[in-house]
């Protein structure tokens, strides 16, 4: 287990290398990022993909997190106030992409564990079940909603109790969508997605 893990730190030092290597040879990008916690990150994922070919990399997937969304209480000023800092971060992330011209080759979307309930919970909201996510990128069928939107209240069809919204379309659903765009045939799907099976469709049709 030593020697395993002694390799892996030194796989990981050279790869370190590689990558700072190919990033500071690559000419600086034009766009302005935000100067924020996701606003850094996205810049640091748009010179990534700016190296790639100096990385010898056909694909690159990347996991950003953008955290501080549990408002139990001082929901009013603090959502807002996240929300701008992801769409600064994405905005300036999607002109980068224009610049390098990889839009339509680039998608970027979110994703949460969790979503909000409906009811009053202090100055904020209790955890949920259904939300919303968002997706951005040059292949995306962009300025629609995709799925049903529940309705909204206590006691409705798509209350599951307390005000804790049914989701209307699957996250696998969504995955199926986003996976098929980045390569995976259909035959591979059900591994990919095992539970696609158990919904309505394979697609949600938001990718070109």
């Amino acid at each position: 287990i030593e020697q395993q893990w002694q390799t892996a730190v030194q796989r990981n030092i050279v790869a370190q290398g590689a990558v700072k290597a190919a990033v500071e040879a690559t000419p600086a990008l034009r766009t302005a990022f935000p100067d924020s916690y996701l606003g850094n990150q996205m810049k640091t994922v748009a010179k990534m993909i700016a190296a790639r070919d100096g990385l010898g990399l056909r694909r690159q997937v990347f996991y950003l997190s953008h955290g501080t969304y549990d408002h139990h209480d001082g929901l009013a000023d603090a959502h807002p106030a996240r929300l701008g800092e992801l769409g600064a971060a994405l905005a300036a992330f999607y002109a980068a992409m224009m610049e390098l011209g990889v839009a339509d080759k680039v998608t970027a979307f979110t994703g949460s564990e969790f979503g909000r309930g409906y009811l009053v919970n202090s100055r904020g909201s209790d955890h949920g079940w259904g939300g919303h996510n968002l997706v951005l990128g040059g292949s995306v069928r962009g300025g629609e909603v995709y799925g049903t939107m529940p309705e909204y209240g206590v006691g409705t069809e798509t209350d599951a109790g307390e005000g804790r919204l049914i989701p209307t379309t699957s996250v696998d659903e969504y995955a199926a969508t986003l996976a098929r765009w980045m390569g995976i045939g259909e035959a591979d799907l059900a591994m990919v997605v095992p539970n696609l099976g158990r919904f309505a469709t394979r697609g949600l049709g938001f990718m070109a």
